[in-house]
Parts: C-alpha cells; sequence; structure tokens
C-alpha cells in the first residue's frame, strides 16, 4: 500500500544536511511527518570533500527526524549534484526478431539498458538515463511504443554522467552512517518533481534551483526532461562577496543578504543603514543596504547570465511557454523574479514545494530551499518519468523489495512496517534506476571502509 510506505529524502547540499520524512496520506498528498538538518561542512559545490565532517552532519539530521517522527530510519533517498555533472543526448536501436508480435516492455528495457553499456570518459558513470521519444521501423515521434508492430526499434535518450569518485564518496557517507541508498538522484529532477505542474513540463519550462554552491538547470517540454546542467555557482557566493565587500565576518554577510538583501539595487533606499556589532571593543560597523544591494546585484545577474546562455545552449529557449520556475534557497532573494525577467525576457515565478504537501505541523517545508528534499521523498512513490514506472520488470522490483536494511527497528512498531516499505519504494521509481541500484551495490560490496 502506497499510504503504508514511508520515505525519507536525504538532501546532501553545500550550506545544510537536510532529512525529511513523509507518508502519502488518504487524500495522495505528501505529509511530512518528520525533519532534521544540521550545517553542512564537509560538502564544497555540491561535492563532498571531508567525509568525517559530512558523516557527522548527516547522523545529526538524521537522528533529528527519527526523534520528531518517531521513525527508525535505515533506507533514504540520497541527491547528487556538482560541477562534475554532465549530460549528453544519445540515440540507440535494436531489431526485433518477429515483426507480428508486439512491441514488449522487454524490449523497450533492452534498448534502455544499452544505454548504460555506453563507454563513458574515464571516472564518470551513467546516473540517470531518460527517454525521449522513440521510433518504430523510422516511424518518428512515438512516446510510447509499447503495444506497436515492429522490426526496427529506436530511441533518443538524454544521458546524465557524475563523477565516480563522487558517487563512491555518497557511498561511504551513507554506509558510515549506517545508512543504505534506495534511490540516488540528481538533485534539479528532485525539485522539478516538487515545484513544476504538469502543465508547465507539457508547454515547456527551465527549473532553476538556486542552492548554497551550485545553481541547477532542467528544461522540460511535451512533458519529457530535454536538458541538464549544474553551474558551480550559488548562494553562498554572493555571501563570500558581502564578507569581502563590506569587511564582515560570515555568519554576518549570510545574515545582511537573507534580512536585508535585494537583487535590484535601483529598489534599496539611499538613506537605510545597518549597523553590524564591532569585534572585540571595536566601534560597531555600519553597512548601507544601497551598496549591499549593489554588490548582490552584480553577483546574482553574473549567474542568471551564465543560466541563461545554457538555456539557449539548449536549442530550446523559444519553446518555453512557462518561462522560468526559480526555486531553491537563493529565490528567496527580494526582487529577483523581477531581474530574472529582465535579463531573459521570460516569464518567472517562483517555485514552492506546495501542490503535493497535505496538510503538516512542520510548515517550515513549504520554503523553496526545501524544494530538493521534497522531492526526493516523492521521488519513492512515483518516477520522473512516468513510462519508466511502466517499464518495470517484474523480476527485478521483486528482488528489489526484498532487499533487507541495515538498521533495526525494533521497539517501535511503525518504524518496523516503515523501513520495509521504504526498501521497497524502488518498485514506483520503476526501471528508471533498477540499473543505478547495481552500481551503487557493486561499489558498496567492492569497497572497504
Amino acid at each position: 500500500m502506497q499510504n503504508d510506505k514511508i520515505v525519507v529524502g536525504l538532501d546532501i547540499g553545500t550550506t545544510k544536511v537536510c532529512a525529511l520524512v513523509g507518508r502519502k496520506n488518504e487524500f495522495g498528498k505528501l505529509e511530512i511527518l518528520g525533519m532534521g538538518q544540521a550545517p553542512s561542512e564537509g560538502v564544497v559545490r555540491g561535492i563532498v570533500s571531508n567525509i568525517d565532517k559530512t558523516v557527522d552532519a548527516v547522523k545529526k539530521a538524521i537522528r533529528q527526524a527519527e526523534e520528531q517522527s518517531g521513525i527508525n530510519i535505515g533506507v533514504v533517498n540520497v541527491g547528487i549534484a556538482g560541477q562534475h555533472i554532465k549530460s549528453l543526448q544519445h540515440n540507440g536501436s535494436i531489431t526485433r526478431q518477429v515483426s507480428d508480435n508486439e512491441i514488449t516492455v522487454d524490449d523497450v528495457n533492452r534498448l534502455t539498458n544499452d544505454m548504460y553499456r555506453l563507454v563513458t570518459p574515464p571516472g564518470s558513470e551513467i546516473i540517470h538515463v531518460m527517454p525521449q521519444e522513440y521510433k518504430v521501423d523510422y516511424e518518428e515521434g512515438i512516446v510510447d511504443p509499447v503495444g506497436m508492430s515492429g522490426v526496427r526499434l529506436e530511441g533518443n535518450f538524454h544521458i546524465i554522467t557524475a563523477q565516480s569518485n563522487a558517487i563512491n564518496n555518497i557511498n561511504k557517507c551513507m554506509t558510515r552512517a549506517g545508512l543504505e541508498i534506495d534511490h540516488l538522484i540528481l538533485e534539479p529532477l528532485a525539485s522539478c518533481m516538487s515545484v513544476l505542474s504538469d502543465e508547465e513540463k507539457e508547454a515547456g519550462v527551465a527549473l532553476v534551483d538556486i542552492g548554497g554552491g551550485t545553481t541547477d538547470l532542467a528544461i522540460f517540454k511535451d512533458n519529457i526532461i530535454r536538458h541538464t546542467a549544474v553551474l558551480p555557482f550559488g548562494g553562498s557566493i554572493i555571501t563570500s562577496d558581502i564578507k569581502q565587500g563590506c569587511m564582515v565576518m560570515q555568519n554576518q554577510a549570510e545574515q545582511l543578504k537573507v534580512k536585508f538583501g535585494k537583487a535590484i539595487a535601483g529598489e534599496a533606499s539611499e538613506n537605510e543603514i545597518v549597523s553590524i556589532p564591532g569585534l572585540r571593543d571595536r566601534t560597531p560597523k555600519e553597512i548601507s543596504l544601497k551598496n549591499l544591494a549593489y554588490i548582490i546585484e552584480a553577483r546574482m545577474e553574473e549567474i542568471i547570465e551564465l543560466v541563461y546562455a545554457e538555456i539557449m545552449r539548449s536549442g530550446y529557449a523559444n519553446s518555453l511557454a512557462a518561462g522560468i520556475v526559480i526555486t531553491g534557497g537563493g529565490a528567496q532573494l527580494q526582487n529577483l523574479v523581477q531581474l530574472v525577467e529582465y535579463i531573459t525576457g521570460m516569464d518567472t515565478r517562483i517555485g514552492y514545494p506546495n501542490e503535493h504537501l497535505g496538510k503538516s505541523r512542520i510548515d517550515a517545508v513549504k520554503s523553496p530551499m526545501y524544494a530538493t528534499s521534497v522531492g526526493l521523498v516523492l521521488a519513492g512513490y512515483q518516477p520522473i518519468d512516468q513510462r519508466s514506472g511502466n517499464y518495470a520488470q517484474v523480476e527485478e522490483k521483486e528482488e528489489y523489495q526484498n532487499k533487507p536494511v541495515q538498521k533495526s527497528t525494533a521497539n517501535n512498531t511503525n518504524s518496523s512496517s516503515s523501513n520495509n516499505t521504504s526498501s521497497g519504494s524502488g518498485s514506483s521509481g520503476g526501471g528508471l534506476f533498477q540499473k543505478l541500484k547495481g552500481f551503487l551495490t557493486d561499489d558498496i560490496d567492492k569497497q572497504s571502509y
């Protein structure tokens, strides 16, 4: 039962590690049972750079989520990001033996599995294979070929790769924290699940997730993922600019950005001044909000221009009827929507992860900064591409469901059933993640920690 299954999403970000425990209610909406977060000191621009610090932050976030939800957590959906993420388009084909028989799910899975055998640059692995359109006997524009008759089956695929070392480091962190990875998901894809509507993805939309260390981009058209990219700039670089430009401490710069920052300097008052406590018997420092806005605007313009250049490079700039949706912690900056619309000329809105959320005692998750975390939980209930759920092979799914969790759930009757069901959340994820699961298991088995 979907309503009995409890899924945990773990967002290992540059500024924070966030764990969310969720369950679908009787209305099909996501109910957040618990949340835990901790400062992230071992991650730089989306990449784990210090195993011990990251493990400590993960343990702290998981412990808080367990205490709040009453669930012993053993299996998690983990997000991955970083500049090492690359994407490419590839075409594959298979020739079937009999033309009279219908194309089956096995045929589609065989074609998809062939994509995982592509030769990638040394040190990289394929983490997602996203189907675009199919061809049957050179007939183009077929979204779902199952049930059709034909000899030659072709498919265009959007393939996403990541550095093997980045994946292995995440594996190490999860193993040392006593956790098992259910799905490893590209973070912008997780954010899409929580903030984009089906209508937007059908019309054409670009999701821009401005995180602490990276800015993630995902472009949808005709309800199919068309382009992904990760840019190595985020909110933390704006904080660093404020720190240097205003000569203040890092935490003071972050507070200035969050409380008083504006993305358009023209919207800031000339006469507003903020007083910052001085260091050790020194006089307080006065900061002009106008100057603060100039610093923020300069860096935000650079980030948005990089995003816009990536959208132009994708070839879909003129096909995005739904414009741009901004989410992530950086989306909370005042006047950001106006700045994005001015630079790109596209309609823009802020993406809140509210559409799929039901009533919850934790209102903080409705903020754009938790869009990725909510999406990682949703990934336990539905695949990123709805077709992949239909293409899941029954044999693989049953074996996957019976995979045991690592953490004991004794002394908690609710958590016992939740972990069993959470470990089976891959059944709804379908064939999209089946191959990746095998890679992750092999990596863990071959290494000693």
